[in-house]
C-alpha cells in the first residue's frame, strides 16, 4: 500500500491526516513552522486560527450548517475537535482559539499511523510512484514551495490580499454603553452590541475613511501584468490563467482584496451607508434602553471560554496600530479600550483550480498529487477543513489501489468541489460555501415553492441524502 504525505499543519493538513490514517493508511505530515513561520501566524500549533474564531452558522439548513452536517456524519475530527471547544456565539459555531489548537494536536500526536515532520518541504515529487502527496500548505505556502508547484502546474499562483480584525481586553470595555443581543434574537444573546448615533456613526466614519493605511510590503505587493490586445487573459492579482503565463514587470501594483473579505476602511469608503448595510448592520439588534434598532451597530464576538476577550466582528483593516487605536475607540463602549491584537493584512495564495485540478482534488497532469485546503481555492475554516476531509479520504482510497469516486453533485462538498474544478476560468476567484452553489430546484417547485427558507430545506434534504448514500457506497 502506498504511503500518504501530507504538507500543511494548517486546518485542512491535520483533517486529511487523521482521515486517512483512521482509513488504515500510513501517513507523513509535515509542518515547517516553528523552522520557518509566516506573515500572519503567531505560533507553530496545529490548526492556528489566524484571522477568526468563528466557523459560520448553525443555523438549521443554511449552506453552512449544511456543509458541517455533511462533515459531521463523514466523521470530520477537526469538526468534532470544534464542538468540544466551543464558545457561546449565537446562532454561530466559534471556538476557543488554544483549546481547538491543543485537541487538534493531542489527537494528531495519539494517532500511530501519524509521524509528524517539523520542517520545510521544497520539492515535490511527482513520478514517487510510492507515495500520495496532499498539499495543504495554505494560502502563505513558502516561495519555495509555491514555485516548486508552479513548475509542476506550468502557471504561476494568483494572490489575494486577506485581513485580520482586532481584539479587545474584555475588562475595557464600558458595559454601561453595550449590550448582549443575538440579531434577531437568534441562538443566546452572546454578542456584545455598540449601538451607534447618526453623530457618532458620522464621526467614525469620517475617521475611518481618513485614517493612515499601512505601506505595502514586499511580500504583499503584486507585479502588474500586460493588458495589451492579443496577450494571455489576466486578472489584476494573477499572472496566470488557463494555464497560460506572462512575464510580470518589476512595478508593484496597488494591493487587490478578496471581495468577501475587504479590509473595513474599502467598504467604508464605498459610501456613507455601506457599512450601515454591511459589518455595522443595525437590523434585529433592538436595544433594551430605547426599544429600537441603533443607527449602526458594531458587534463583538466572544473569544475563550474565559471570556476574557472579544473580536470586532467584520473589523478586518489594514490600518496603522496607532491610528486604529485612535479611530476603534471612537465605538461606544471602547473609549477605553486595550486592544490585545490589532488588525493586519496578509497575502493569499491559490491555484487556478479549473485548469488544474480534477473532482477528486488531484493535479490533472500529476494525478499523485493532490491539492486541498485555501491552496485549491476555497475559502474559509469550514470549506478549508472539509477540503481536507474530502482529500484524506480520496487519497486513502488512491493508496489502497481504487480510484475514489467524487463527493456527489447534490451536497454542499461536492458542489463546493464543483465550482472550483468547473467554473469560468476567466471568472474564477476563492468561493465560501453558499446555496448559490448547489443545484437549484427543478423550475415547476420553484414557480410552487416561493419560500426561499423552504426551497433551501428541500436542498438540504436533497443533500443530506445524497451524501449518506455516497458514505456508504
Amino acid at each position: 500500500m502506498k504511503k500518504i504525505k501530507v504538507i500543511g499543519g494548517g486546518l485542512a493538513g491535520p483533517e486529511a491526516a487523521l482521515q486517512a490514517a483512521a482509513a488504515g493508511c500510513e501517513v507523513h505530515l509535515y509542518e515547517m513552522r516553528p523552522i520557518r513561520s509566516t506573515e500572519a501566524h503567531q505560533t507553530s500549533d496545529f490548526a492556528e486560527l489566524v484571522c477568526s474564531n468563528s466557523l459560520k452558522s448553525e443555523s438549521e439548513n443554511s449552506a453552512p450548517w449544511l456543509l458541517k452536517q455533511e462533515m459531521r456524519r463523514a466523521n470530520s475530527f477537526l469538526l468534532a475537535d470544534a464542538d468540544a471547544t466551543a464558545v457561546p456565539a449565537g446562532h454561530a459555531l466559534a471556538v476557543d482559539r488554544e483549546l481547538f489548537s491543543a485537541r487538534v494536536a493531542a489527537r494528531i500526536a495519539a494517532e500511530p499511523r501519524i509521524t509528524v515532520h517539523r520542517e520545510e518541504v521544497t520539492t515535490l515529487d511527482e513520478n514517487d510512484p510510492d507515495t500520495i502527496t496532499i498539499l495543504a500548505s495554505g494560502p502563505l505556502t513558502s516561495p519555495a514551495l509555491a514555485a516548486e508547484l508552479q513548475r509542476l502546474t506550468g502557471s504561476d499562483h494568483l494572490a489575494f490580499y486577506d485581513s485580520i480584525s482586532p481584539i479587545v481586553d474584555a475588562t475595557t470595555i464600558d458595559r454601561d454603553k453595550v449590550y448582549f443581543a443575538a440579531r434577531w434574537d437568534k441562538g443566546t444573546a452572546d454578542y456584545i452590541n455598540c449601538p451607534f448615533t447618526k453623530e457618532e456613526y458620522d464621526t467614525f466614519l469620517d475617521a475611518l475613511t481618513t485614517a493612515e493605511a499601512v505601506p505595502p510590503k514586499s511580500w504583499e505587493q503584486i507585479p502588474t501584468v500586460s493588458t495589451e490586445p492579443g496577450a494571455p487573459y489576466m486578472t489584476a492579482s494573477s499572472s496566470c490563467v488557463g494555464g497560460t503565463t506572462t512575464e510580470p514587470s518589476t512595478t508593484p501594483e496597488k494591493l487587490q482584496y478578496f471581495e468577501g473579505c475587504l479590509p473595513i476602511e474599502e467598504t467604508a469608503r464605498r459610501g456613507r451607508d455601506t457599512l450601515r448595510f454591511g459589518p455595522m448592520k443595525p437590523a434585529g439588534l433592538t436595544d433594551p434602553k430605547t426599544g429600537r434598532w441603533p443607527y449602526a451597530c458594531v458587534q463583538l464576538r466572544q473569544e475563550n471560554l474565559r471570556a476574557d476577550s472579544y473580536n470586532l466582528v467584520g473589523f478586518q483593516n489594514h490600518l496603522k496600530f496607532g491610528e486604529q487605536a485612535r479611530v476603534l475607540r471612537l465605538i461606544p463602549g471602547l473609549e477605553h479600550a486595550t486592544f490585545l491584537r490589532y488588525g493586519q493584512i496578509h497575502r493569499n495564495t491559490y491555484i487556478h483550480a479549473p485548469s488544474l485540478l480534477t473532482e477528486t482534488l488531484q493535479l490533472k497532469a500529476h494525478p499523485s498529487i493532490m491539492i486541498a485546503g485555501q491552496l485549491s481555492g476555497v475559502e474559509g475554516y469550514t470549506e478549508s477543513i472539509a477540503s481536507g476531509l474530502l482529500a484524506g479520504r480520496y487519497a486513502a482510497a488512491l493508496a489502497h489501489g481504487t480510484q475514489p469516486t467524487p463527493a456527489p453533485r447534490l451536497t454542499a462538498n461536492g458542489s463546493l468541489t464543483h465550482y472550483i474544478t468547473h467554473t469560468e476560468i476567466k471568472k474564477f476567484t476563492p468561493a465560501n460555501i453558499t446555496f448559490d452553489l448547489l443545484p437549484p430546484l427543478e423550475e415547476d417547485l420553484r414557480k410552487k415553492i416561493r419560500d426561499k427558507k423552504e426551497r433551501h430545506k428541500i436542498q438540504c434534504d436533497r443533500a443530506l441524502e445524497a451524501w449518506n448514500a455516497w458514505l456508504h457506497d
